[in-house]
């Protein structure tokens, strides 16, 4: 089970990988520069450096499932 709050929910439309919104500036429905093949290559246990482009804060995703992407940083308050 993916610990909630290292988590981010996304969202996949055609072959572009979403966010509703930045969980550093908190901008809305942010394009991630991820790709479905990498995506796969995450769920196999690569590791993967993303940089969100609305405000360039960096997080490396170590996991992910259909709905989260399980990062090494807390992303939300219990």
């Amino acid at each position: 089970m993916i610990p909630f709050e290292k988590s981010w929910p996304y969202d996949k439309v055609m072959n572009d990988i979403y966010v509703s919104s930045c969980p550093f500036c908190h901008a809305d429905n942010v394009l991630i520069p991820l790709r479905p093949q990498e995506l796969a290559d995450v769920r196999t246990g690569k590791k993967k450096l993303l940089v969100f482009p609305c405000c360039h804060q960096k997080l490396t995703v170590i996991d992910a499932d259909a709905d989260y992407l399980l990062t090494d940083t807390v992303l939300r308050k219990l």
